[in-house]
């Protein structure tokens, strides 16, 4: 053994700090972050994380040897059906039939996964972490089982002797279980089996959104977030508008910058391109900078430099916007194995199959071998890293993120509407007193435009907007309203508030902007049901309101059912749809919606006043079944025609309807279905627990009653389609509904324009009767329902 060098600096004459400097593999480490690491080291020592700072370098040469085991069992899982754990060269029958997988990116998560865990470690404090590109999950999963950080289905499976060839063989292998779901617990994107996995990450740019509002004072939250991404969610850039010390934890974004697209060049993947983006972050309130994203070591100190850094900004004099640490991981798409920076890096870098070509193979063979890891040493490296118990904090898998459970909220109990309202009122009254019966509980309102013309006035008054200079008493530096007219921002504000409170409210055209950040939730939700670890986040309604029946005098573009279409298709059990038609009917709704677990809410409720339709106990009724029969007069001896509304102008048709039929003597039924979701045939056991039974649906629609008309407040083909049940006998059933009409209309224009009147409803009665419409309209108002005549004579008199 050498004698240490006088002239040199104590890690320099460490052995260990020798030891970790040499690498491992393709893990190299530069001068600049042997640098960093040296202050790490005695920063740990100095904040009394670990005893010495031989002791930080031996970790961090276990994590450069977890790190070359990921990368090489990545590799594994895109090509091979079978992993050779003493690093023998593979043969042809080894490898996949037909190999897949995002291995380039996987690559390059593999060291920030892997770095992730190291400094939990280090530091002793179990950290979340966030994926927006969820299509790199074989690098987490990798990680996860060398490591054994593994929910019990997967640990049963891949922790055995050869459970390294099952994972990769699992990894695309499309096998099916009798119902038809995926045998292996494994996906090509973050899900319900992915250990501390809590965002798909399959829809780019939402993670960018969120993640700022997703940790509570006291967590720390660590963001990978792609450079594809960071050029098409722009919405991202206001994170310093919303990060407030007082009420959300710290939370560290590093970007993976690798250049690449799927087939193309990123802007970022340029130097112009990136100096750019750091200026553009800088001038928004962040606080970019580089750092070597090939090197697990740098992203150690990136990551506890960023925590600091932040934490020094959470005293009682911050200014706002604070500096949010952002950091950049330059590295090339793939790095560690062949292809890398290529276009091909992105799925499958190799030229060829392996298994059917030579030259791939060797390849293969070849360049997998400067990744592997001797099992016993990885052993080693892996037992320095996991000391869960020792350290008593829980696995990565168990982060607070992933556990989320606030407590049951205390609901209020409000006054009955007695006069005529806006249903909105209902929904800003019972909101304003949930916030101030449930302190503990982070409130968020998601708003792409006004509050105050949607009807929310007390929750503005209240909550206000979040701003950095407030300029009215709208306002104010910890508001608690999200606004930005950026509907995927402002809805995953309230997505990513899983330990709070929340309410989106938007007119309901511009809904379907944010579709794709809660469909990508609700699947979460319904896979984690499915796996037996339920979400538990409080639910929350996104209210489309202003909406198309009330909103004719912006044109056609704001006359739109389509979010309420897309949400009644996706599963009952996790995504309700509510039409309730009156001030009542809202008010004893809220309660179930804010107290239900795992489950989304589309409440389409007018801002317009309108007439009380139901009192205490009919409310109460309409929100416990769904449905409720609103009038009937059954008292001729002849077949009633049963009338079915769903939407609250609907009702006010119907019931006019149902006026004339009483004093022409033709017996009725009117049933209003507050939630048609609940009368549906189920599609599976769990959605069908969200379903009446056939008993209870004979209850309301009676079999007798075969004529059938419905009026409802989306296109009436989706209503049917999703309904059928309700319309046993197509010849004599009717829908009427939104049939894309629209321009510079009021009300009962709209009405009138998609032929969804009282008297375009009588003209439907008869023709399920097989009756003239003339018992019940007379000639001029006939004329005008078949497009003949004045439509005042129909309009007249409507809202």
């Amino acid at each position: 053994m050498s004698s240490p060098d006088p002239t040199a600096s104590p890690e320099e004459n460490s052995n260990a700090f020798r030891h970790w400097q040499q690498g491992y593999g393709v893990v190299q480490h530069s001068g600049h972050t042997a640098t960093r690491v040296k202050s790490l080291a005695e920063r740990l020592v100095s904040g009394g994380y670990q005893p010495d700072t031989d002791t930080v370098y031996r970790k961090l040469a276990a994590l450069d040897r977890l790190t070359s085991a990921g990368l090489w069992l990545v590799v594994h899982m895109s090509y091979c059906k079978r992993v050779d754990i003493a690093g023998a060269p593979l043969a042809p029958p080894d490898f996949k039939t037909t190999p897949e997988g995002h291995t380039g990116g996987a690559l390059n998560m593999v060291p920030a996964y892997a770095a992730y865990l190291a400094l939990n470690n280090l530091t002793g404090q179990t950290r979340s972490w966030l994926m927006g590109q969820g299509h790199c999950v074989a690098a987490v999963e990798a990680v996860n089982v060398l490591t054994g950080n593994l929910h019990p289905e997967q640990q049963s499976r891949y922790l055995t002797a050869d459970g390294l060839s099952r994972l990769a063989s699992d990894f695309y292998s499309y096998q099916q279980k009798p119902d038809g779901s995926m045998a292996a617990p494994l996906g090509s994107h973050v899900n319900s089996h992915t250990a501390g996995g809590i965002l798909e990450g399959g829809y780019l740019g939402f993670a960018e959104l969120q993640y700022a509002h997703m940790p509570l004072p006291g967590e720390s939250l660590v963001a990978f977030l792609s450079d594809g991404a960071a050029e098409e969610q722009r919405g991202s850039d206001w994170i310093p508008r919303w990060w407030r010390a007082e009420d959300c934890g710290l939370a560290l974004p590093v970007m993976i910058a690798n250049g690449r697209r799927i087939e193309q060049r990123t802007e970022l993947g340029t130097p112009a391109g990136l100096e750019r983006f750091e200026e553009h972050l800088h001038a928004r309130g962040f606080a970019p900078f580089r750092f070597d994203g090939k090197d697990p070591a740098a992203f150690v100190c990136a990551l506890f430099e960023m925590e600091q850094a932040l934490t020094e900004q959470t005293g009682p004099n911050q200014h706002y916007p604070a500096r949010i640490p952002y950091g950049i991981a330059e590295t090339v798409k793939g790095y560690g194995f062949y292809g890398a920076g290529e276009n091909s890096a992105h799925n499958l870098p190799l030229p060829g199959n392996p298994r059917l070509d030579a030259r791939a193979r060797d390849l293969f063979n070849e360049h997998i071998q400067p990744l592997w890891v001797e099992s016993g040493e990885l052993g080693l490296s892996v037992s320095l890293l996991n000391e869960h118990q020792q350290q008593q904090r829980p696995l990565e898998k168990d982060h607070p993120l992933a556990l989320r459970n606030p407590a049951e909220p205390n609901l209020p109990t409000l006054p009955w509407g007695q006069n005529q309202a806006s249903p909105m009122s209902a929904v800003d009254e019972f909101f304003r007193a949930l916030v101030a019966d449930n302190p503990q509980l982070r409130p968020r309102v998601g708003n792409p435009d006004e509050l105050a013309s949607n009807r929310l006035t007390g929750v503005l008054k209240d909550l206000k907007h979040r701003v950095n200079q407030p300029e009215n008493q709208q306002e104010d530096v910890h508001g608690k309203i999200i606004t930005a007219l950026n509907e995927e921002a402002v809805v995953s504000a309230c997505l990513a508030n899983k330990a709070g409170l929340n309410l989106v409210a938007s007119y309901e055209a511009f809904c379907v902007k944010m579709l794709g950040a809660i469909r990508q939730e609700l699947i979460f939700a319904r896979n984690q049901k499915e796996v037996g670890r339920p979400a538990r986040w409080l639910g929350f309604p996104v209210i489309a309101t202003s909406h198309t029946w009330e909103n004719g005098k912006n044109e056609h573009s704001h006359q739109d059912t389509t979010f309420c279409e897309a949400m009644f298709g996706e599963m009952g059990d996790v995504s309700r749809v509510l039409f309730p038609a009156d001030y009542n009917s809202t008010l004893a709704v809220l309660p179930s919606v804010f107290t239900e677990r795992g489950r989304i809410s589309c409440m389409v409720v007018p801002k317009r006043e309108r007439p009380l339709v139901f009192n205490a106990g009919e409310a109460q009724t309409l929100a416990k079944h769904g449905a409720l029969v609103v009038d009937e007069d059954t008292s001729a001896g002849e077949e009633p025609v049963l009338l079915i509304a769903s939407g609250a102008y609907q009702l006010s048709e119907a019931i006019r309807a149902c006026e004339r039929l009483r004093e022409t003597g033709t017996p009725f039924r009117l049933v209003y279905v507050q939630e048609p979701g609940r009368f549906r045939q189920p599609r599976d056991g769990m959605e069908a627990a969200a379903c009446l039974t056939e008993f209870e649906r004979e209850r309301l629609f009676p079999h007798r009653m075969q004529r059938r008309v419905a009026l409802t407040h989306m296109r009436p083909e989706v209503f049917r389609g999703h309904m059928h049940t309700l319309f046993p006998h197509p010849i004599h059933s009717r829908v009427l509904g939104y049939i894309n009409r629209g321009g510079t209309l009021n009300e009962s224009g709209m009405l009138f324009a998609n032929r969804c009147t009282w008297g375009h409803a009588l003209a439907a009665c008869a023709a399920v009767l097989d009756k003239p419409p003339g018992e019940w309209l007379s000639s001029a108002e006939l004329a005008a329902v078949e497009g003949r005549g004045d439509p005042s004579v129909i309009t007249r008199g409507l809202p």
